[in-house]
């Protein structure tokens, strides 16, 4: 990991140009040494602004892997063998250690990380003269993204495990041996980040992107710490504790009637400049991301989510597409823009939390939540039975159209243990429990 977690500065100077940040000039181009040694307060906002744009390198890998294996969406542009092959574990194969669909978004994470370790440090060693509502905004801001880009890892490794310390590149921590270890560690992170958040000033010492944390209410410290939250309450859905997440989504923003798309976003840039674009835009009736065939047919009639997948002009294709033994015909259009700002987490997903989190302890309240989702998708009320099994297998349906293309699909299904329902669409194929441990890291 040394080799890939080391700061990259270059990347902390990717200009968020749609986000009308301050401009932080850097006569000096200063090291890492510097930062972590005498960091003024423009550094500390280069930093701070970094971090956000940052997190958005190769997130897109984490999207398309996980995507492709929970058999959301394919890749049919024939651009690369291993997104047909390798990812849908054609003739019963495995994923490479050493290969950029595993390596790309492990590392991309852990630069995030290293990004947020090092802002930690420079608050802790700054010349700048700052208010602890300061210190704490900063800290509690890193201990946030730091653990949101673990639990992205996590939730690929499953309990092949990650390293939590990482601290000192030269004497990396251990992995750890679970899933819910890893789960477990995170979380202390979270923690730890929200209780600074709640002491944090309310107005950050530096500059947010205009579209990335603004749709949620209150200042910008309550805001970050809603997002906090929200990820926690995530993360406790994923290790099973439903008690917990009730608690957690009370501090959140979650919002029974709300809109649903309130929430938290990567955030990018135009056409030009030195900032990225959305990489998960995909150009209409041009890039082949296609919906799965059971995505369409298995949807209920009426569902407003089935926009998020459009017919390819059948003046244009003969359909469907079909590539490698693999086929579909509806293009998956989530984004409309290059520019258009990508779901980090929405009220939709913390609704359909709640809903999950009720299931055994308030079915009645569990039912009210799935209600919502139902309604915003132009949908009737759920009339199905309400045992805890019936409730989940509405839950994790509407999970599946509601938050399609954001890469759950995969991981609902391997936590309830309901692997064997992701289709396979060739002999031999098979659906990947988890990714390999770096080449590098072994």
């Amino acid at each position: 990991m040394k080799n890939y977690i080391i700061l990259l500065l270059t990347a902390l100077t990717l200009g968020l140009s749609s986000c009308e940040v301050d401009e932080i000039l850097n006569p000096n181009s200063p090291t890492v040494e510097s930062f972590e040694n005498g960091a003024t307060l423009a550094d500390l906002q280069l930093l701070a602004q970094g971090l956000e744009a940052v997190i958005r390198n190769d997130m897109q890998f984490h999207y398309w892997t996980t995507n492709i294996i929970g058999r959301e969406y394919y890749d049919l542009r024939g651009t690369d063998p291993r997104y047909t092959s390798e990812l849908l574990g054609q003739n019963g194969g495995v994923l490479d250690n050493n290969g950029f669909l595993t390596t790309r978004s492990y590392f991309a994470r852990y630069r995030s990380v290293r990004n947020a370790l090092l802002l930690k440090n420079a608050v802790a060693n700054t010349v700048a003269t700052l208010s602890q509502g300061e210190v704490n905004a900063f800290n509690g801001y890193a201990n946030t993204i730091q653990g949101y880009e673990m639990l992205l890892e996590a939730m690929r490794q499953e309990d092949n495990g990650i390293r939590l310390d990482v601290s000192d590149v030269n004497n990396l921590g251990p992995f750890t041996g679970s899933l819910q270890e890893s789960l477990d560690g995170i979380r202390v992170i979270l923690d730890e980040g929200y209780n600074q958040l709640r002491d944090a000033s309310a107005d950050f010492p530096w500059s947010q992107s205009s579209d990335g944390f603004s749709s949620i209410p209150g200042t910008e410290a309550e805001a970050m710490a809603q997002f906090n939250r929200a990820i926690a309450a995530r993360l406790d859905i994923y290790r099973g504790n439903k008690s917990s997440a009730l608690s957690t989504l009370e501090n959140s923003f979650l919002d029974l009637d709300g809109t649903m798309d309130v929430g938290v976003y990567y955030s990018f840039g135009g056409a030009t400049g030195n900032d990225l674009q959305n990489p998960l835009f995909y150009i209409p009736d041009t890039d082949l991301y296609l919906a799965h065939p059971s995505w369409i047919e298995d949807a209920t009639e009426g569902d407003a989510r089935l926009s998020k997948a459009v017919l390819l002009d059948e003046e244009l294709f003969s359909l469907p597409i079909i590539l490698d033994g693999l086929s579909g015909s509806y293009q998956v259009r989530l984004y409309d823009a290059f520019t258009a700002p990508a779901s980090i987490i929405r009220n939709e997903e913390l609704i359909l939390i709640y809903a999950e989190a009720n299931i055994g302890s308030d079915n009645d309240e569990a039912v009210n939540a799935i209600n919502v989702i139902r309604s915003a998708a132009g949908l009737d009320d759920y009339d199905g039975g309400t045992s805890d099994a019936e409730l989940l297998d509405e839950v994790l349906y509407q999970r599946r159209y509601s938050l399609f293309g954001e890469g759950h699909r995969w991981i609902d299904a391997r936590r309830t243990g309901n692997l064997d329902d992701i289709p396979t669409d060739r002999d031999g194929d098979v659906v990947h429990e988890r990714f390999p441990r770096p080449a590098s890291e072994v």
